[in-house]
């Protein structure tokens, strides 16, 4: 795909959301389902069913998917597509690239040995490699791009409204 075949694909719905703003207020949903087998949960991704249990780091056997690793998986294919998307746009060849999301966590926390410690990533670092010709003040545009445009990016680096409830069933 090009930058006028991104283009022409986006159009109409850049003009829809911008004729009826309501119109583009999506809400995705996940589900997943927890039983009496082991200490995990099912999810359903659209495509198939993945399983998360507990990180080995936190008495998991590895065989479940982590759900941090999860995290950081859907922050490197969100980046991956909204950089691809980006270069296509303000068209800067790329050759090749890769992308890669690390975090740094302190079991301590999540397990309770240490009320101080924290719960959750302390810090992310995601990272593009790309093999391109464009000047680097290209680049910089793209990676300011990528950053601005990235849902995932964004929705970790500002912390949206959560809120959580229980009901029985």
């Amino acid at each position: 795909m090009d930058a006028a075949e991104l283009r022409a694909t986006q159009a109409p719905f850049k003009e829809k959301y911008k004729s009826d703003p309501k119109s583009a207020l999506i809400t995705l949903k996940a589900k997943g389902s927890i039983d009496n087998e082991g200490i995990a949960c099912k999810v359903e991704t659209g495509r198939a069913l993945a399983v998360a249990g507990l990180h080995p780091g936190s008495g998991g056997t590895g065989l479940e998917l982590c759900s941090g690793d999860m995290l950081l998986e859907a922050l490197v294919a969100c980046a991956g597509v909204t950089l691809k998307s980006v270069a296509t746009a303000i068209e800067i060849p790329l050759k090749t690239g890769n992308v890669s999301a690390e975090g740094d966590l302190d079991f301590r926390g999540t397990l309770g040995v240490d009320k101080e410690a924290p719960v959750g990533f302390a810090e992310i670092r995601l990272r593009f490699d790309v093999a391109t010709d464009a000047p680097q003040d290209k680049l910089d545009l793209l990676l300011k791009l990528t950053e601005r445009y990235c849902v995932v990016y964004q929705t970790i680096k500002n912390g949206p409204k959560v809120s959580v409830t229980m009901q029985r069933i």
